[in-house]
């Protein structure tokens, strides 16, 4: 089992911690240019390429995406509570709660442990995640926001695309699944890379709060996660996806927006780095659990 677990920790650790040492030197790396290539590229890119070979049901796909928005719901109820009850300010803290790293982390750990079919439903969380950050997030944020912010979202584009044409059961030409998939192989890899850099970035600034936040995104992950399998009956590579994906830490991209929209920024950044330093220690045991 030890070396089972080796085999999924052990990439997603090392490659994250070649990009953490690869800013501590000083080296340059243009996170905003990655994260742009990634988002903007890469993602869609990932998504098609995954649904147009997806090897199960449509309908099958879209309910655990249901499931997904069932968790960013719950995520949403439950620390909007927490938040009131401590008085602290749900703009500022919120996101992060809400939003847990479905890509980052969450899409490499699930194939690693679970395969090309723990990848196809962890790509449905991530893009139901990826939605309500890049809307509902920029919202809480900014204070701001419209629907036209979805229109500028690529991996919406991706979603529509992928599946209508394994709805209607479209041939794909070769050449498209073989360029969509090189592009998209960039994704996870890249992904990683720029979660080291980031904390690398990040100093903890009033650890008491950071840590209590940290413990209860991950606390909350899991309950919700469990909850949910639990409700819906979920069993094997369904039942570990969900759980796994809701136990994340907390996403690299709600310092990027409190930051820009200057919301609390030292205390998120504290939350990301803090979060995601506890999941390395508990990530064991959750795979330990769910295997």
């Amino acid at each position: 089992m030890f070396e089972i677990l080796l085999n999924i920790i052990a990439p997603v650790v090392i490659t994250a911690g070649i990009g953490f040492f690869w800013a501590k030197t000083g080296r340059s790396f243009h996170t905003e240019t990655v994260t742009g290539l990634v988002t903007n590229v890469g993602s869609p890119m990932l998504i098609f390429s995954t649904l147009v070979k997806l090897d199960m049901e449509l309908g099958a796909f879209l309910e655990f995406a249901m499931f997904a928005a069932f968790s960013a719901l719950a995520f949403c109820v439950i620390g909007f509570i927490s938040l009131k009850l401590c008085r602290l300010n749900i703009r500022d803290y919120l996101p992060g709660l809400m939003f847990p790293n479905t890509g980052n982390m969450g899409l490499p750990l699930c194939l690693f442990a679970f395969g090309e079919a723990g990848l196809a439903l962890a790509i449905a969380v991530f893009t139901v995640f990826s939605t309500l950050q890049f809307t509902v997030g920029v919202w809480l944020s900014s204070g701001a926001g419209s629907p036209g912010q979805l229109l500028k979202t690529p991996l919406i584009y991706a979603v529509i695309v992928g599946l209508g044409l394994k709805a209607l059961a479209f041939p794909v030409p070769l050449w498209i699944i073989n360029t969509t998939g090189l592009i998209g192989s960039l994704t996870i890899p890249l992904m990683i890379l720029a979660l080291g850099v980031s904390l690398a970035s990040l100093s903890v600034n009033h650890i008491r709060l950071a840590t209590g936040l940290s413990f209860l995104r991950l606390a909350m992950g899991f309950g919700v996660g469990y909850g949910l399998a639990a409700l819906f009956g979920l069993e094997g590579v369904e039942r570990g996806v969900l759980i796994l994906e809701c136990s994340m830490p907390v996403a690299v991209f709600n310092y990027l927006f409190s930051l820009r929209y200057d919301r609390a920024h030292s205390h998120v950044a504290g939350m990301v780095l803090i979060s995601t330093l506890l999941s390395f220690i508990t990530l064991p045991a959750l795979l330990l659990y769910l295997l």
